[in-house]
């Protein structure tokens, strides 16, 4: 009896059922909930990304709408995530009194570990449509310049007939000149040596006179500097220049950076990547 006894008292008691039902409902019901809020949110994903494309679609300008500075021939533009979802197929076939944009560089990535989240489609729908590509990293004084090198080679898969690498610089956030310089060497020589190319610098007229100076200069240089008719106001060799940052292009919906290469269509294919 005594056996018996035990026995019974370890089965489940009606209670006990209850709450292992409720319990499996509940984390049933949870499931559910998660499924379904997944789905929603594949669902706006979805048509919020079909919008942006037919805006893109949409997006078709008549003129630049800036001072296009017609002594040069080859001409480009600069993007980033900021520009959303481009239709670079409108980009490449836009032309106004013979200017066309035919190169893009476009945001790679920034710091130690971020990448631009638009890279990778602008890229190959850039590429796809015509355009000569490049890539650029924002560049923080703060971080490690090998390490930014580093985040930058893993994303930016730079080939034959690529721009070469460019680094962004354009402020110090507080770090010393001679810190900051030493860091963009690290970054310099590491890309350098991953694309066997040398890496473009980009920054303004003042940034680089105050604070990068001639022991760059043996770096091809691309300088920001607007509201000036025919070149940047700079005591070095240039390579490109971004005139203007508020451009009108076919097939995207913000404001955009617009670029000229100094030199002839020769010039430009012996820059690319071999």
């Amino acid at each position: 009896m005594a056996n018996r006894k035990s026995a019974s008292s370890k089965r489940p008691t009606k209670s006990n059922k209850t709450t292992v039902t409720k319990k499996w409902t509940f984390i049933g019901f949870g499931f559910l909930i998660l499924i379904a809020g997944a789905f929603i949110w594949f669902v706006i994903h979805i048509w919020n990304k079909q919008q942006a494309e037919a805006k893109a679609e949409a997006a078709i300008y008549s003129v630049f709408g800036i001072n296009i500075p017609y002594n040069y021939s080859i001409h480009g533009i600069d993007v980033s995530s900021h520009q959303n979802v481009i239709a670079w197929h409108k980009v490449a076939t836009m032309q106004v009194n013979k200017v066309r944009m035919g190169f893009a560089f476009i945001k790679a990535t920034e710091g130690l570990g971020n990448s631009d989240k638009t890279y990778e489609s602008n890229y190959n729908h850039a590429k796809k449509a015509g355009m000569v590509c490049g890539a650029y990293h924002f560049f923080l004084a703060t971080k490690s310049g090998e390490i930014q090198a580093n985040n930058f080679i893993n994303t930016a898969s730079l080939t034959k007939g690529d721009l070469p690498p460019v680094v962004d610089i354009e402020q110090l956030y507080g770090v010393q000149p001679v810190q900051m310089r030493k860091r963009l060497k690290e970054f310099l020589s590491t890309t350098e040596k991953a694309y066997h190319v040398k890496p473009i610098i980009y920054t303004n007229v003042d940034f680089y006179e105050k604070y990068i100076g001639s022991e760059f200069n043996e770096y091809p240089l691309w300088v920001a500097h607007y509201e000036e008719p025919n070149k940047p106001r700079i005591g070095r060799d240039w390579m490109f220049w971004q005139h203007s940052e508020s451009s009108h292009i076919n097939g995207i919906t913000t404001l955009v950076d617009c670029n000229v290469f100094y030199g002839d269509s020769v010039a430009f294919k012996e820059l690319l990547i071999h």
